[in-house]
């Protein structure tokens, strides 16, 4: 039964997931799981309602979110880390792509008569998806670590060979022809020009027109700043004939040295959750429970096979590369299923005949099917890798690259006079810190003075999120402004009880209400300041220094009562004092 409704038709789709997730997650199989089947209840091929017949249109949108999926990406890929993984990004990753290629080609020859047609099944199904891998890495924080390195080298190398391959669709295609009106020199010109004017773009506009807008507190035209930022460099990567997503991480590697990295990741993150949820739920929706009812061991036995061959083939060529046996072994589960892309280059060679309907249906089957099964593979994944490091005597967790400077960092909220001088302490000392401040002069003059000051509002738990403030010591708050005081104390101790909050506050009145709302300390500047006025005048009429400082201990220890101010008390009306 079809749904017209939209309202009724969101209302189904949102009742489906929330169900899911929760109960994936509960069993311990994670939300992406839980998506996907989301999607085939909600999917056109169930047997009750779905939400739209119109299930590749939805795929197309909510691929926006595979493109900001790969912008937090470069936001946090700084173009020397990219240069460092060359060797990974060009040799594994190629090899990758090659030899499972070849390897899947050699399976599907045995039922296509067309070499060059399984020749193009092959390469494309040795691609991974870069949607679920990702998201996957970010959500279990291993980017930053060894196979998490590996890994996206592979898939941004899969990235760069979609170029190749539509071109071999085209090629194998007796429908149309690959035009030869511009030279081979013309466009790599044009691609040339097109990087230029996306340096410019990131490294010049951009941080420019952000700086202006947050001097201007204009918080809406920031984001669509940023969107504007991501969507055209997508647009002009897919103008010039490569991946969108491509475009997008590009963008985020060049805002990656901004002062607004942080602040941005905080803006985007929740559409880009939202996109990315949708994605999966359409990946869902893609697989075809008649088809796959009709002949389920056939479906099943060629995922099965796929699988097997990028196990059996990835799993020696990351050894190849010095990565351990556990790492491998990661890298391996991580990179087992097939790829986004696969829907785009069948569905372009089903328009052009290069295959057809028949194994249009099975190939995307497949790929969402090896889908489907990568939540479980990288469990297993996990498994067989501490069981080899243990074996080998190694560590049972994955190694992390330079986090292990951020897991003992302070995290400071303002840079203004109190700001600054906490951040020159902590540096004095050799204790790593970073600090956020809205005022974008704030950031300039700590930059300037060699401090890790970045544009961002510690109120904003997205932006706590991206910054990773579970892995921070200690919580600094100097902002001058009581009501974003409030709501950070109050997020810190509902999200992270475990990390101790020191604040400042204008007075007595405002420092109760902050340990009221969960300060480890709060330290009333105007008191503060009275008492070093005061221990200092009895210093000088004679007063011995250790009395003094046992005195001024006393009275903090004892909450400033002793200095607190008597309120008055205005006698009642007809009543004589």
């Amino acid at each position: 039964m079809h749904l017209d409704t939209f309202i009724f038709s969101a209302l189904l789709l949102l009742a489906v997931t929330s169900v899911a997730v929760t109960l994936f997650r509960h069993l311990g199989l994670g939300s992406i799981l839980g998506l996907l089947i989301a999607g085939v209840v909600v999917g056109p091929h169930s047997p009750g309602p779905y939400v739209t017949a119109h299930v590749e249109d939805v795929r197309h949108f909510t691929e926006l979110g595979v493109v900001l999926l790969m912008f937090v990406i470069g936001l946090e890929m700084r173009p020397t880390r990219l240069w460092s993984m060359r060797r990974y990004l060009f040799g594994l990753g190629s090899l990758q792509i090659l030899l499972v290629g070849l390897a899947i080609t050699l399976y599907v020859s045995i039922g296509v008569k067309s070499w060059q047609t399984a020749l193009l099944i092959g390469l494309t199904l040795s691609l991974s998806s870069t949607a679920f891998v990702m998201q996957l890495l970010q959500e279990r924080g291993e980017l930053a670590s060894k196979h998490g390195s590996g890994t996206f080298a592979i898939l941004l190398m899969q990235d760069l060979a979609v170029v190749p391959l539509l071109a071999l669709v085209a090629l194998l295609s007796n429908n149309t022809a690959i035009s030869s009106s511009i030279p081979l020199w013309q466009q790599l010109l044009i691609l040339a020009g097109i990087f230029a004017v996306l340096w410019i773009f990131g490294l010049k506009i951009v941080p420019m027109a952000l700086e202006w807008l947050a001097r201007h507190d204009n918080r809406e035209a920031f984001l669509l700043v940023v969107l504007l930022a991501v969507f055209f460099a997508a647009w002009m990567m897919h103008r010039a004939g490569l991946s969108m997503a491509l475009g997008a991480f590009i963008m985020g590697m060049l805002l990656s040295g901004s002062s607004y990295n942080m602040q941005i990741r905080a803006f985007i993150e929740p559409y880009k959750g939202l996109l990315m949820s949708l994605f999966f739920v359409a990946v869902g929706m893609s697989i075809d429970l008649g088809a796959l009812t009709e002949r389920p061991l056939l479906f099943i036995g060629h995922t099965v096979v796929l699988i097997s061959i990028k196990l059996f083939v990835l799993f020696p060529l990351a050894i190849a590369f010095g990565y351990s046996r556990g790492e491998a072994t990661r890298i391996t589960f991580l990179l087992a299923q097939a790829g986004e892309f696969g829907f785009v280059l069948f569905g372009s060679a089903l328009a052009l005949k290069v295959i057809d309907e028949e194994i249009f249906i099975m190939s995307v089957a497949v790929i969402s099917l090896s889908m489907m099964f990568t939540p479980l593979l990288i469990r297993l994944g996990d498994w067989l890798a501490r069981y080899l490091e243990k074996s080998s005597h190694g560590s049972s967790a994955p190694s992390r690259e330079g986090l292990e400077l951020e897991e003992r960092s302070v995290l400071i909220g303002g840079y203004g006079r109190v700001g600054h001088t906490v951040a020159t302490l902590l540096q004095t000392s050799g204790i790593p810190f970073i600090a956020f401040d809205t005022n974008p002069a704030h950031v300039k003059r700590g930059t300037a003075n060699g401090h890790p000051v970045l544009y961002g509002d510690i109120s904003d738990p997205e932006l706590l999120a991206a910054a990773h403030a579970e892995r921070s010591s200690l919580v600094v708050l100097t902002i001058d402004h009581g009501p974003t005081v409030m709501r950070a104390v109050s997020h810190f101790r509902n999200t992270y009880p475990r990390i101790p909050v020191i604040a400042r506050a204008r007075d007595l009145e405002a420092s109760g209400q902050l340990l009221k709302a969960g300060a480890t300390q709060a330290f009333p500047e105007a008191i503060e300041a009275s008492l070093r006025l005061g221990a200092e005048a009895l210093k000088m009429v004679g007063a011995s220094e250790d009395n003094v400082q046992l005195l001024m201990d006393g009275i903090r220890s004892g909450g400033y009562k002793m200095v607190q101010q008597e309120k008055k008390v205005n006698p009642s009306p007809g009543k004589v004092g």
